[in-house]
């Protein structure tokens, strides 16, 4: 797992209490590689294994950045899996566009927060754990919707977007953090569409054997990210080891 990065390897992965982000925890975990793995999430995550550190913290909010600061306090981190990401939200709202008509502001502006906004803030406040000579892996979700290159559908405008604005500021991201720490690399990855309550309202138009479990996924991207080089520039691929458009 993951040979370019040194045994007893740190990580921090956001979004922890999430499907994803919970599998990726667990996908780490079963291996006897990683020294620490650095769990934030809203709620805690418990765990038998004693190289987890849960750590509650909404990252939306600047409280919740400052907070995981403190917590690494410069500690340099090998690998940073964010997986924080939104599509909808009953209680909000918020649901995805299918026309023009249904655009909304304040919906655009919040999933713009959390799928754009957030990730680059956190990106900021890890500077001190990023920056040295240790090689490193900055992975974030992203989705192949937020390509504009393979936009043919149309539909689904703040989630696009704000997608394509993630993509923007994670490659904007790594030119400068290369000059921080040469040995850093900045991946944006599709998951596929996965049984997470995030696709659940959506799962019915998925092709057979298109619906990945979390499990599966966590597997296949961070196989995906073991195969990347460190240092370069910032690169977006699928969670099949396929390179999508930006």
């Amino acid at each position: 797992m993951l040979a370019q990065l040194p045994e007893g390897f740190t990580t921090l992965v956001t979004g922890a209490g999430g499907g994803i982000g919970r599998a990726v925890v667990e996908t780490l975990l079963a291996s006897p590689r990683p020294g620490r793995v650095i769990a934030a999430s809203r709620r805690p995550m418990p765990h038998a294994d004693p190289r987890l550190e849960p750590l509650e913290a909404d990252l939306t909010t600047p409280e919740g950045r400052e907070r995981l600061a403190a917590h690494l306090d410069g500690t340099p981190l090998h690998l940073t899996f964010n997986t924080l990401g939104m599509l909808h939200d009953e209680a909000l709202g918020i649901h995805p566009e299918k026309k023009l008509d249904d655009l909304d502001a304040e919906a655009m502006a919040h999933l713009f927060h959390v799928n754009a906004t957030t990730p680059a803030l956190l990106l900021q406040a890890l500077q001190p754990s990023l920056k040295g000579g240790h090689p490193a892996l900055v992975a974030s979700l992203s989705a192949r919707v937020g390509s504009i290159d393979d936009n043919r559908l149309g539909g689904w405008y703040a989630y696009r977007a704000s997608k394509a604005a993630h993509n923007m500021l994670m490659r904007t991201a790594a030119v400068e953090l290369r000059g921080l720490n040469k040995t850093l690399a900045v991946v944006c990855l599709h998951p596929g569409t996965t049984d997470t309550g995030l696709s659940r309202p959506f799962q019915a138009r998925v092709p057979e054997g298109k619906l990945f479990t979390p499990a599966f996924v966590a597997e296949r991207l961070l196989a995906v990210l073991g195969e990347r080089a460190l240092g370069g520039a910032a690169s977006f691929f699928d969670w099949a080891g396929d390179p999508v458009a930006w």
